[in-house]
């Protein structure tokens, strides 16, 4: 990456874009299949918003959002595309599937992507490249520059386990319930290149860390880092990578909503200054919130002092719903507040699911059915609105 590609372009403020990697299934035991070239050369041929691309195994899709200004539009795109794919699917006689995990694939029976890229992340990390067949949501902040991206990712780094617990989809690895709500973090913490961003506190200082790690050898692009949270200079945002992929795309919506809300309050009021004991707990409470999600209790750094999860939450969205309504997406946070009280969440029903029909391949045919919008017959559902 040169110098040139690690300015920041800047972009609108508070816009949102969406990143959703999706899981392909057979239609017959709802493994995964290899389908993803033929699904996305289907999709070539479709005029469809945003975009569908490879991702590092035959058994995933990434779906790619435009950018947009509020809650209403993105989940309107993000409709129509997923309506474009669950019919390419069909066409194919696949499914498409939301969630952090497949109940029960072997990732051993797992093909790379044969792209040059895809194929050096294997020579690099070997079986890691294959186990990363876990589907995660990437959320992008628009901001006008470099400093205040920084600023950005480090408050943010105070609501990475809300992130994670809103959107904990992956209780199920390999035919195993983890006992987790989000097991698909521990994956992506098995890469040396995973964690957090370095505490510096301009663009800058970052650049410089950048060089440096360049000049090692140890990194080539932005793309090397797998951070939880890190700036995009090439889109002018900050990328929230800690979300599972939902099992609707409406969830997924909801959950850029609450991040964009959340990052306007933090522009807007600068209520926080950047904190070396965000990071002190960090990692704590990433575990607590893979593990326990809504249920778990996490160190609020900043008070000094432990507190409820599901309370923080509800604070938080409390905090912020003035500007939700003055971004448009009052309605969006009032609903998943709602969600968040009930405690309803992916990882839950998905259990649910497991203890009703006793059977994994049963919790993926209904997992595509609910992202696809399938009747219990397997049809697309006319006029649909979930």
């Amino acid at each position: 990456m040169s110098d040139a590609e690690m300015d920041f372009a800047p972009s609108t403020d508070l816009s949102i874009g969406v990143e959703l990697e999706l899981q392909i299934l057979n239609s017959r035991d709802f493994d995964l299949a290899r389908d993803a070239a033929d699904l996305i050369a289907l999709l070539e041929k479709a005029s469809i918003p945003g975009a569908v691309k490879p991702e590092i195994t035959e058994s995933m899709v990434e779906l790619n959002s435009s950018i947009h200004k509020s809650h209403g539009s993105l989940v309107a795109e993000l409709k129509t595309i997923r309506d474009a794919v669950a019919q390419a699917a069909q066409r194919l006689n696949v499914r498409i599937a939301g969630g952090g995990s497949h109940p029960f694939h072997s990732w051993a029976d797992r093909r790379i992507y044969p792209t040059e890229r895809f194929n050096h992340l294997l020579s690099l990390y070997g079986y890691l490249a294959k186990q990363f067949t876990i589907f995660g949501q990437h959320v992008h902040i628009g901001c006008p520059d470099g400093d205040t991206a920084i600023y950005l990712a480090h408050i943010l780094s105070r609501y990475v386990p809300h992130f994670i617990a809103l959107s904990a989809s992956s209780p199920f690895q390999q035919g195993e319930d983890t006992a987790y709500q989000s097991s698909r973090l521990n994956t992506v913490s098995a890469f040396p290149l995973s964690g957090q961003l370095p505490f510096v506190q301009s663009w800058e200082e970052f650049i410089n860390y950048f060089n440096k790690m360049k000049n090692f050898g140890i990194v080539e692009s932005m793309k090397d880092f797998y951070w939880d949270i890190r700036p995009k200079p090439e889109y002018g945002t900050v990328e929230i990578r800690v979300f599972d992929t939902p099992l609707t795309v409406e969830r997924a919506a909801l959950l850029a909503a609450y991040a964009q809300a959340l990052a306007r309050h933090i522009l807007t009021d600068r209520p926080l200054a950047p904190s070396r004991d965000v990071y002190v707990v960090y990692n704590y409470n990433r575990f607590q919130a893979c593990r326990y999600g809504l249920e778990s209790r996490i160190v609020d750094a900043y008070a000094q002092r432990r507190v409820s999860m599901k309370d923080d939450v509800l604070e938080t969205l409390a905090v912020v719903a003035p500007h939700a309504t003055e971004l448009g997406n009052g309605e969006a946070l009032a609903m998943l507040r709602e969600e968040v009280a009930a405690d309803r969440t992916d990882a839950n029903w998905l259990r649910e699911i497991y203890r009703e029909r006793g059977s994994l391949n049963d919790v993926a045919r209904m997992q595509s059915d609910l992202w696809m919008g399938l009747d219990q017959g397997g049809q697309m559902k006319s006029g649909r609105e979930s």
